[in-house]
């Protein structure tokens, strides 16, 4: 920034006020050496003027501020008393008043400003006596006052606005990063929603159209020796695109279904539990807390996510008789188990890892865990634990 009395118009007014006050004391003055002393006092105050800092409202510029000022008051002091010519080495005064309140607040300006009407009152009373000291300092302290509180007003003007101007900067630099944010937080929200449909879709028709690729390359294969056995593979394959077919049309039901949707996650899972028994045939026993738990939307959504993709698992690999969903709540924590009787499915289990990685990556961003254990008597346990967290 640059400084104030340099730039400002402030200052380019009282480097000619004080080209006229050396012009009109020089000339007044009939002693070419007083002349030489009296040009000499005016320079080093025009001198002292332009090493004033710059007005940033720190403590610092106004200590700065407020000892050049008082060097300056002592050089107009002497070059009056020197060449006892009050007019219009006096004027000076009139630049300092503005000076003292571009650097102080009111209360230390109107300090200085009694100082330079005390000493306008000496020099008038040193020359023309009680009552023409007293006229003079009500005249100039008219003048100094004027001056000085309209500087004072200017300035606090101009440090709001560049406060305002500052302030501005600050929020619109905000509001570039909560417009970053948001882009970011719709990106993951766009990147969270194609990993949920991948789990879906490769937890349902991934595993029956691959059993049917499968099928149909090795009736390729067959056709020219085996057409017997060719043909049946091919009707195998063909059973297999069917159940795709339907996995593709429950999953999209489920899709079009959410669980935001559901009163309870109780009534979510009484549907979902009747569903799979009667697409699959599976027993599904549900051991349900007699009052709602108290959840947020996105622990429902978890929840349910887990029960739907530990049944879906249940039917491509348990081999299953029996399956089971019990949820329970406690003050510290909310617990999802899908629990079946089958050959069991482990975390290294053909399959598992992509619909595991999606679960644990549901249950990471709540704060929760998955676990995947043996089940006594043959079988497998999913299980997630979610926190109990504030309910929006």
């Amino acid at each position: 920034m640059q400084r104030l009395l340099r730039f400002d118009r402030l200052a380019i007014v009282a480097y000619l006020t004080l080209a006229w006050v050396t012009a009109a004391g020089l000339w007044g003055l009939d002693r070419i050496l007083l002349r030489w002393l009296a040009f000499g006092f005016l320079a080093a105050f025009g001198i002292l003027h332009s090493r004033l800092p710059e007005q940033n409202g720190s403590a610092k510029s106004q200590r700065l501020a407020n000892l050049i000022i008082a060097f300056q008051t002592g050089l107009v002091v002497a070059l009056i008393e020197t060449t006892q010519a009050g007019f219009p080495f006096i004027l000076l005064f009139f630049i300092l008043s503005v000076t003292v309140m571009l650097y102080n607040p009111l209360r230390t300006g109107i300090f200085w400003l009694g100082g330079f009407i005390l000493l306008t009152g000496w020099f008038f009373f040193e020359r023309e006596g009680l009552g023409g000291g007293l006229w003079a300092m009500a005249i100039y302290a008219g003048g100094y006052l004027f001056f000085g509180i309209v500087t004072n007003a200017l300035t606090q003007a101009r440090l709001t606005q560049r406060q305002n101007t500052i302030l501005l900067g600050e929020l619109r630099a905000k509001n570039r990063q909560l417009e970053e944010y948001a882009a970011q937080a719709e990106t993951l929200a766009v990147v969270e929603e194609r990993n949920r449909l991948a789990r879906e879709v490769h937890d349902t028709i991934g595993h029956r159209l691959t059993t049917a690729a499968v099928q149909l390359e090795g009736a390729q294969r067959l056709m020219p020796s085996e057409p017997i056995r060719a043909a049946a593979m091919i009707g195998a394959g063909r059973q297999q695109v069917r159940e795709a077919l339907q996995d593709l049309r429950q999953t999209v039901g489920r899709l079009r279904e959410p669980v935001e949707i559901e009163r309870s996650l109780s009534q979510a899972l009484q549907r979902l539990a009747a569903s799979f028994q009667e697409a699959i045939g599976l027993p599904i026993q549900l051991k349900l807390p007699e009052n709602a738990c108290e959840l947020t939307s996105a622990q429902r959504l978890a929840l349910y996510r887990t029960a739907q993709e530990g049944l879906t698992n249940i039917q491509r690999h348990a081999s299953a008789r029996q399956a089971w969903l019990c949820l329970e709540c406690s003050p510290a924590q909310i617990t999802l188990e899908v629990i079946d009787d089958g050959c069991g499915l482990t975390a290294s289990s053909p399959g598992a890892g992509f619909g595991l990685l999606g679960l644990q990556e549901r249950a990471a961003q709540l704060n929760g865990a998955i676990t995947i254990s043996d089940r006594q008597g043959g079988g497998t346990i999913l299980a997630i634990q979610l926190p109990i967290q504030e309910v929006e």
